[in-house]
């Protein structure tokens, strides 16, 4: 089994919305998502989508993209991103995701010898325009990281991906809790998507030797990456 990663799809089946507002690099979107996805995921590949899946504002109207994905090759591995508004209490939505979604919060999941968790994550302290809102939200994602890490280690797995939305840390690199929490339970590697139209030349590739893998649909150009082959 593969592993792949891929994050930002932003679908929105019951209300369109065109992502080239965001830069040409959306353009033919979602068609290429679903195109790229299809020539490059077989069935038997795990595919974590770290956040920002559907632009819907309630869920049902979410579900049309969450089955949308659901159809497509692979077992799915999803968490929150900002955008996903829709998103409500997890026993809810686990009770209504399709066959073959897994859908993470405070908690983990194993596949193989390979343990999978995650959090949405947020800005960290000194990120320009940090707000004390933005310390409660920062604050709540590090101890929700922090569950899901106990989670995961409970299940023993020989391998430990970490998915989060937003970036480990600001644009200087400045240590925070998260990062913390990453040193400490040393996983294998970190998905994070969230960013957009940035130079990826200037994105840190590592955190004290722990990979930490890019993953925006844009920035792959739709494909999913390969973050762990058979």
């Amino acid at each position: 089994m593969r592993i792949l990663a891929i994050a930002d799809p932003h679908l929105s089946r019951h209300t369109p919305k065109p992502m080239t507002i965001f830069g040409p690099g959306w353009a033919g979107h979602p068609q290429i998502f679903f195109e790229r996805w299809h020539e490059t995921v077989q069935p038997d590949d795990l595919v974590l989508i770290p956040g920002d899946i559907s632009w819907a504002m309630h869920l049902p109207e979410a579900l049309l993209d969450l089955q949308d994905i659901a159809a497509l090759p692979g077992i799915k591995v999803i968490s929150r991103g900002n955008h996903d508004y829709w998103w409500p209490a997890i026993s809810k939505l686990r009770a209504v995701l399709p066959a073959g979604m897994y859908a993470l919060q405070n908690d983990a999941v194993v596949f193989g010898d390979t343990v999978i968790c995650g959090t949405r994550g947020w800005v960290t302290p000194g990120t320009e325009g940090f707000k004390p809102e933005d310390e409660k939200i920062y604050l709540r994602e590090v101890e929700r990281l922090r569950l899901t890490l106990e989670a995961a280690r409970k299940l023993q797995g020989k391998k430990l991906l970490v998915m989060l939305h937003y970036p480990l840390t600001n644009a200087a690199f400045e240590p925070n809790g998260f990062t913390r929490l990453i040193e400490h339970h040393r996983p294998d590697g970190v998905v994070y998507g969230h960013l957009h139209g940035v130079n990826q030349d200037k994105l840190i590739k590592h955190w004290c030797g722990i990979p930490l893998h890019f993953v925006a649909a844009d920035a792959l150009k739709f494909v999913p990456k390969v973050l762990q082959e058979e």
